[in-house]
C-alpha cells in the first residue's frame, strides 16, 4: 500500500535542529511554569529532592521528564505526526516506508531519544545528593552522555537516510511534508 508521504525527502539535520529548538520553547515555558509553581510547593518538594538520589530522580523524572517526553510521543504519534517546532518546520516523523507511526511506536522512539536526557539527570543527582555510587562510575555515565548526544547529532549526517541512531532502531525517519523542500 502506498503511502502519501513516501516519496517525499528526508529532513536536514539543519531543519531538525531548528524545529527542536522551536519545541524547547513550549519545554522552557513548561519548566518555567514547574518553577513558579514549585515555589508554592516547595514545603512539598524539596524533602522528595533531599531525601535521596534515588528519590530526587524519580520526582525528576515524573515532573520533568515524563511530561516533555509524553509532549513529543503524542504529538508524533498524533494525526500530525509531528511536535509543534516539526509542524513550523513542515517536517513529520514517519515510519520507513512512509507510514504513519501511532503512539506505541512513538512512545518507543521517544525514550530512545530521550536517553541522554534521562541519563544526564540520573548522573546530576548522584553528584548532587551523596549516593552509593563510585566516582569513577558517575565520571564514565558523565562521558557516555556526551558521547550518546555527539552520536546523535552525528549520525543523520552519516546516515543515506539522514536518520539518526534512535530514529534507526526504531524503524522511523524525519521528512519534509511537502515536495518543495
Amino acid at each position: 500500500m502506498e503511502h502519501q508521504h513516501k516519496n517525499l525527502k528526508n529532513a536536514s539535520l539543519g531543519t531538525r535542529i531548528i524545529a527542536f529548538l522551536w519545541d524547547y520553547v513550549i519545554v522552557s515555558c513548561y519548566l518555567s511554569l514547574l518553577f513558579g509553581v514549585s515555589f508554592i510547593a516547595r514545603p512539598m518538594l524539596l524533602p522528595l529532592f533531599r531525601e535521596s538520589s534515588l528519590s530526587a530522580e524519580i520526582t525528576g523524572f515524573l515532573l520533568i521528564t515524563l511530561p516533555v517526553y509524553l509532549y513529543f510521543s503524542v504529538s508524533e504519534g498524533s494525526k500530525f505526526h509531528a511536535t509543534w517546532g516539526k509542524r513550523k518546520m513542515g517536517i513529520m516523523v514517519v515510519g520507513v516506508r512512509g507510514q504513519p507511526i501511532g503512539l506505541g511506536h512513538s512512545l518507543f522512539r521517544s525514550a530512545l531519544k530521550f536517553v541522554p536526557w534521562e541519563l544526564s539527570h540520573f548522573t546530576i543527582w548522584h553528584i548532587a545528593i551523596p549516593s552509593e555510587f563510585p566516582d569513577y562510575l558517575i565520571y564514565i555515565l558523565l562521558i557516555t552522555v556526551y558521547g550518546l548526544v555527539l552520536i546523535y547529532l552525528i549520525s543523520p549526517l552519516k546516515s543515506k537516510n539522514k536518520q539518526t541512531v534512535y530514529d534507526s532502531i526504531a524503524g522511523t525517519v524525519v521528512r519534509y511534508k511537502y515536495e518543495n523542500y
